[in-house]
């Protein structure tokens, strides 16, 4: 193992390939701050550049852009309330109050820090584990893959708000979504209404665009109050040092770190699921074990370490599956897997050993490529939170510019801008009615794979549940399911009697 590691360490830190690794993370970052564009878009556009490099290189260029991309969907979402990816869709919860109280450097600094660190965690992870993990993750078939996906809908859902009622239709609107379209199994047309475009439903990044840029420009439009130049609120920078926290401030998310990178290499294992799921999931984990949770969503920087470890600790997760079994997780995976075959690399349980030197060199491009990134947006902090400083009237016509061009060029079909103005309208209303928007989100993504499973699960146990419950791993994330379901609802029960108690015994006083 030690000569593999000097072996790729050789490669990796070669000046040309740190060269061009740079630059890979530089573009990667720009694709995941800008609301419309997204890692699968960046790799595309940049695997022609790697056909004249060496496979090792290559790679390690791609995975740059991977990891600068994951972690650039921070800049947006705590700047603008938009996150430039679904891997951030959780950083808005606490970053974006953090920015309004004057903290914007203090948690784009967090949100640096834990994604470099939690992606560094995800390569150790991904180089003493894999075997193990490739194991459990080829276990599981259509009944697992259901069990577990809605087990995270409910676990969303249930930390989305007080109200039960409203989080619990958030996320089945989000499911009956995501039902637009082809079936799956029989590809019968669905909900289509004659459309031809609909034929292949709403992508998730329109759907995120509508959702939070489009919402928060008709927001604040409704709000807004046309100031002088220098009324505008300036965020002070100058002062700050570092990344913006103590060394105190960081060792107290020492175990909010570890959860949310477990989590996130966990879920980045299961092919499906990956960082758009597991920055929501880890989020709400780690505001249930928190003794202060009426906080989150007020500023609470474990909020933003949640998110941002567990989204950049999936991108190791991702990788397990993929270089152990041949198996993309998500669309970038699946980019890197073509990269893979492109320079005549075959994934699977012999890859390890025939190239263990090309596999150490792509778990050091991880390490490397983390390392650039916190190097890249460290160097850019203080200009990121200039960003701040634009007018409203002049920055959200810019954002809505960027978010149509990026809908637009997602698919090159005027079906997507069309479908940002729908979540956009969507996105309003939920506002309106004090809907939480994350279990719409989670019940989105996951809804695809929730009925794809099922009906492939029913299939294969004629028509039976039953396989659903006796199957050990499918049977635990069911008894999880139940159980907390259980719990939430006579803990809310004790919560509303207690309220109720307390209203009495002030109307009585």
């Amino acid at each position: 193992m030690l000569s593999y590691i000097l072996s790729g360490l050789s490669t990796v830190l070669n000046p040309l390939t740190l060269l061009q690794m740079f630059f890979g993370s530089a573009v990667g970052i720009v694709f995941g701050a800008v609301p419309g564009l997204s890692v699968v878009m960046a790799l595309v556009l940049l695997l022609p550049f790697t056909y004249t490099m060496a496979p090792g290189v290559g790679i390690a260029f791609l995975i740059s852009v991977y990891i600068g991309a994951t972690s650039g969907g921070l800049i947006s979402a705590i700047l603008l309330n938009i996150p430039g990816t679904p891997n951030s869709v959780a950083t808005t919860f606490d970053g974006v109050p953090m920015r309004n109280q004057g903290k914007a450097y203090k948690a784009l600094g967090l949100g640096i820090v834990f994604s470099c660190i939690g992606t560094i965690f995800s390569c150790i992870a991904l180089m003493l584990i894999s075997p193990l993990l490739a194991k459990i993750a080829i276990k599981f078939g259509p009944h697992e893959y259901f069990s577990v996906a809605l087990f995270s809908i409910i676990l969303v859902s249930s930390m989305a708000g007080r109200d039960l009622g409203k989080a619990f239709f958030a996320a089945f609107l989000g499911i009956a979504f995501s039902t637009i379209g082809l079936s799956p199994v029989d590809a019968v047309k669905r909900f289509t209404f004659g459309s031809p475009e609909l034929i292949g439903g709403f992508s998730t990044l329109p759907m995120l665009i509508g959702l939070f840029a489009i919402k928060e420009i008709l927001e604040t439009s409704e709000n807004i109050k046309f100031t002088k130049k220098e009324d505008v609120k300036v965020y002070e920078v100058e002062k700050a040092k570092g990344f913006g926290f103590s060394m105190k401030e960081f060792l107290e998310q020492k175990w909010n770190f570890l959860v949310s990178a477990v989590v996130g290499v966990v879920i980045g294992i299961i092919p499906g699921i990956g960082g758009s799921s597991s920055n929501l999931i880890a989020y709400d984990i780690i505001k249930n074990r928190s003794k202060d949770p009426d906080s989150f969503g007020k500023g609470n920087p474990a909020g933003i370490v949640a998110s941002e470890t567990s989204n950049n600790a999936s991108i190791g997760g991702a990788l397990i599956p993929l270089l152990t079994l041949g198996i993309p997780g998500d669309g970038a995976t699946a980019v890197l897997l073509g990269a893979l075959m492109i320079h005549g690399i075959s994934p699977g349980p012999l890859l390890f050993q025939n190239q263990g030197d090309l596999v150490y060199t792509i778990f050091m491009a991880v390490i490397v490529g983390s390392i650039i990134m916190l190097i890249l947006e460290f160097l850019g902090l203080k200009l990121f939170v200039k960003i701040l400083k634009v007018p409203p009237y002049i920055l959200l016509p810019t954002v809505l510019m960027f978010t149509t061009v990026g809908a637009y060029a997602l698919s090159n079909r005027m079906f997507d801008v069309f479908a940002i103005l729908i979540f956009g309208l969507l996105g309003y209303m939920l506002y309106k009615f004090k809907i939480p928007t994350p279990p719409f989100i989670i019940g989105f993504i996951l809804g695809g794979m929730l009925e794809e499973n099922l009906r492939r699960g029913l299939i294969l146990s004629n028509d039976s549940f039953n396989e659903f419950v006796t199957k050990p791993i499918s049977g635990m994330f069911l008894g999880f399911t139940l159980v907390y379901l259980v719990y939430i609802f006579i803990k809310k029960h004790k919560e509303t009697k207690k309220q109720e108690e307390w209203v009495k015994e002030q109307y009585e006083n």
